[in-house]
């Protein structure tokens, strides 16, 4: 594997409430591991059911066989949804050094806008290698969802990262490895 200079490339992921063990699983097999997180977790795609059966084709596995991060820092995107006046409460986030993933566990996945709240079929050409060349280029937030965090209706679920580029991991992620942060 060639050695690549991930200086400075930083990924986030939404701090787990109740985590259970030492590692961050992704759903399909914390339904193995603990049943009852599962059901809590999984009830988040309430609306989204297609999304569990997505395939991942660059990992060749399904989207809930994946962990999913963002090159993008929490704090704007949460700026964005406080600037129309919406209360957000403190929120708690993890960040790992993008040096921290297998890059042949890895891809980032370009997640287009859903127009009129529909998902766009998946494209494989929406799967980029993971490399830092790759993913530095997805570390601000798109001006798209910064507009559509601003016009985000109070009754509105709080989505941060639905229409930024995503890094999937398939396997899992010690707890060790992440930083607690506050956005």
């Amino acid at each position: 594997m060639p050695e690549h200079d991930w200086a400075g490339l930083t990924l986030y992921h939404r701090a787990v409430r109740d985590v259970r063990g030492d590692r961050l699983w992704p759903l399909n097999r914390l339904r193995d591991l603990h049943p009852e997180v599962y059901a809590r977790e999984v009830a988040k795609y309430a609306g989204r059911e297609a999304l569990l059966t997505e395939r991942v084709e660059r990992l060749n596995c399904l989207w809930n066989d994946v962990l999913f991060f963002s090159p993008v820092h929490p704090g704007p995107l949460l700026d964005a949804v406080r600037s129309m006046g919406r209360a957000v409460p403190p929120v708690r986030f993890w960040s790992l050094p993008a040096s921290a993933l297998d890059p042949a566990r890895a891809c980032v996945r370009l997640v287009r806008p859903w127009p009129d709240g529909i998902k766009p079929p998946p494209d494989p050409a929406d799967e980029w290698p993971y490399t830092p060349e790759g993913l530095g280029q997805f570390t601000l937030p798109p001006a798209e969802t910064l507009a559509r965090l601003r016009q985000l209706p109070l009754a509105d679920p709080l989505i941060l990262w639905m229409d930024v580029p995503h890094v999937l991991y398939r396997g899992e992620v010690p707890l060790s490895a992440l930083t607690e942060l506050r956005a």
